[in-house]
């Protein structure tokens, strides 16, 4: 938390800070809204703070993020989100401003989203025995609604990929990240701020479409790691990647396999059934879960409570 607890003005560090720290260890985001009290959401379920922000507190936050420069944020201000030390993401929300059409920037910001980067290093290693076949990674995606884990268990994939086994019995890969919104490496200056392994590269703050193929012409990765995927240009690019022989792991937003088999836009990679293994992330207020089907969307393990 310290370098969350780093950008905030006292008024909204000091109620933060009198949380205790088991529940601070489970925090996952904090929600500042000027004339409203500050959310917490703890395994999804949000509490208020005692402390309603001023616009003062507001404009105090967005100076120390910009190091007082407000002029280097201009890209940051464009897509809707500062990634600060520690891979976390500061979302804001206010007034846009336009220009041709475009989105230019945010401005008189109201709202900011605090979404803290969690690591939870071993919790693809119970996964490996069904995405890892005679040698070679299985193409893969990732299904859940948000908040259930997606980005988490990417995150540690990505790492146990480009780590290999303990045992040596998993050659580490080269691994290519296309990081769109700088959640899965959380990076500062091209730096991931995660751990990983020694043989990632990352796209950082690119579009996952273009970021593809910028990847694999010019890092020719042996696996890609893209989060959240669903427009048609994304599937092209994976259809392009697949074609290539890059082995593919991706998330995405869904309920269910039969969701995701509905969704138009991936109709054609879900035709296709090139996706050989899906992991399908449930999630309640109480608890999480996980499946793995095959390619067919039949079980291939048992439904495992994960944290």
């Amino acid at each position: 938390m310290e370098p969350i607890l780093a950008c905030l003005p006292r008024n909204i560090q000091e109620p933060i800070m009198r949380i205790s720290k088991s529940v601070l260890e489970e925090m996952e985001e904090i929600r500042i809204r000027v004339g409203r009290p500050i959310e917490i959401s703890v395994q999804g379920k949000a509490s208020f703070l005692p402390y309603q922000t001023t616009m003062e507190d507001a404009l105090h936050f967005l100076d120390k993020l910009s190091h007082f420069s407000m002029y280097t944020l201009e890209e940051e201000l464009k897509r809707g989100y500062i990634t600060i030390e520690g891979g976390h993401r500061v979302g804001l929300a206010g007034k846009v401003i336009l220009e041709n059409g475009q989105v230019k920037a945010i401005r008189d910001v109201a709202s900011f989203n605090i979404r803290i980067a969690k690591e939870n290093i071993g919790i693809a290693d119970r996964w490996v025995p069904y995405l890892y076949k005679r040698g070679k990674w299985l193409h893969t995606m990732i299904i859940g609604a948000p908040q259930s884990g997606k980005t988490t268990l990417l995150r540690d994939l990505a790492r146990f990929i480009s780590s290999g086994s303990s045992d040596g019995l998993i050659e580490a890969a080269k691994v290519g990240i296309v990081d769109e919104r700088s959640e899965i490496a959380g990076c500062m200056n091209g730096i991931p701020q995660l751990q990983f392994g020694p043989r990632i590269d990352v796209l950082d703050a690119c579009p996952k479409a273009e970021g593809m193929m910028m990847m694999i012409r010019s890092m020719s990765p042996q696996v890609l790691i893209v989060d959240e995927i669903g427009r048609t240009e994304d599937t092209i690019a994976i259809l392009e990647a697949v074609n290539a022989g890059i082995q593919l792991i991706m998330t995405t937003h869904g309920s269910s396999y039969e969701e995701v088999l509905n969704r138009p836009a991936l109709a054609p990679i879900m035709k296709q059934k090139m996706i050989q293994r899906f992991l399908v992330l449930s999630h309640t207020k109480k608890s999480r879960s996980l499946i793995v089907l095959d390619e067919n969307g039949r079980q291939v393990s048992e439904k495992v409570s994960v944290t």
